[in-house]
């Protein structure tokens, strides 16, 4: 079977029996976000529900559907699957589901006044110039508005089944990640996406090592070993496997790349987030950049390839052993 990515928004386009692709515009990035609707018993489950920027036909689509919304899911908090939640749960009056960590980071992230303080001062301690660091925060709290999440929903866990879906926790993307697993079948979210690949960043308050839980949750895929995987963004994965093993060689060769821009010298993240991307990024990009070089760099000290020198203002990575201090 060839699958193609669907552009016609707001149509739900069934994939296979029983799953149908709805795929709502964004106004950034890949420019689409795929939600998901699954067939049970008693009606759907609608899993993610876009950003909420745009209005949201959904008595439209809900039209276009032979039963009823009883259950919703969320995949992780990024804005673009759990931004349209509220408006989601109101149009359909189905309860909403969401895992116990990530509805906690939800609260935090979106559901304070003081997140743009932390993370401003999270790329100070970084290198982050002042005046980069401003437009950094402005850039990635752009929808921040726009984001309505289903406050107090049904808290859920791995290992826990929903509408016979069985959950599973894929940290890296996201710290609370979930995808869900019925036979051959894997609803993704942003844990495993072609032809990109999830960013996988350290930010505030984050758990310490993304990119290593990342590879974990690769492996954890690996092992299920679904037929196909429907991902947040692009194509299904048609040979998950397959694209398990490409995607943990990418990181690879991105931690080689990152440990050879570390030398005796001590460098920020921001330092070396030009060395891995370029100059010539865009705020909104360059925020990304930096918090990936992060993961990247504390992958390495973990891994024992770079030590990381750090007081009450700075962070800053050397190489390994050098100047013959022991990676901390």
């Amino acid at each position: 079977m060839a699958y193609r990515t669907e552009h016609t928004f707001a149509t739900p386009v069934e994939v296979e029996p029983g799953i149908l692709r709805l795929t709502l515009p964004l106004p950034t990035g890949p420019r689409h976000v795929h939600c998901y609707l699954l067939r049970g018993d008693d009606g759907w489950m609608l899993v993610d529900t876009g950003l909420g920027l745009m209005e949201t036909p959904w008595d439209e689509i809900l039209a276009q559907l032979d039963g009823p919304v009883v259950q919703i899911f969320i995949t992780h908090m990024h804005p673009d699957h759990v931004g349209g939640a509220e408006a989601a749960a109101a149009a359909t009056g189905a309860p909403v589901a969401q895992g116990r960590l990530d509805y906690a980071q939800c609260e935090r992230v979106w559901g304070s006044d003081d997140w743009p303080e932390e993370i401003a001062e999270w790329f100070l301690r970084h290198g982050v110039p002042p005046e980069v660091a401003d437009e950094l925060i402005e850039s990635g709290h752009v929808f921040a508005d726009f984001v309505r999440f289903a406050w107090n929903p049904t808290l859920v866990d791995p290992g826990d089944e929903i509408d016979g879906w069985r959950i599973h926790a894929t940290p890296g993307h996201a710290d609370g990640h979930l995808v869900l697993q019925r036979g051959d079948l894997l609803i993704a979210g942003d844990t495993l996406l072609t032809p990109i690949t999830p960013a996988i960043g350290l930010y505030p308050q984050s758990r310490p090592d993304p990119l290593g839980d990342y590879m974990d949750s690769l492996r954890l895929v690996s092992e299920l070993a679904p037929r196909i995987s429907y991902g947040g963004h692009g194509e299904p994965v048609a040979e998950p496997v397959v694209r398990c093993a490409a995607i943990v060689a990418h990181h690879e060769q991105r931690l080689d790349r990152t440990e050879a821009a570390l030398g005796s010298v001590p460098r920020s993240g921001y330092d070396v987030s030009h060395d891995l991307f370029g100059n010539a990024l865009a705020p909104i990009q360059r925020r990304f950049a930096v918090a990936e070089t992060l993961s990247h760099l504390e992958r390495l000290v973990v891994l024992g390839r770079a030590g990381r020198i750090e007081d009450d203002l700075t962070v800053a990575y050397t190489g390994q052993l050098a100047g013959g201090r022991p990676p901390l």
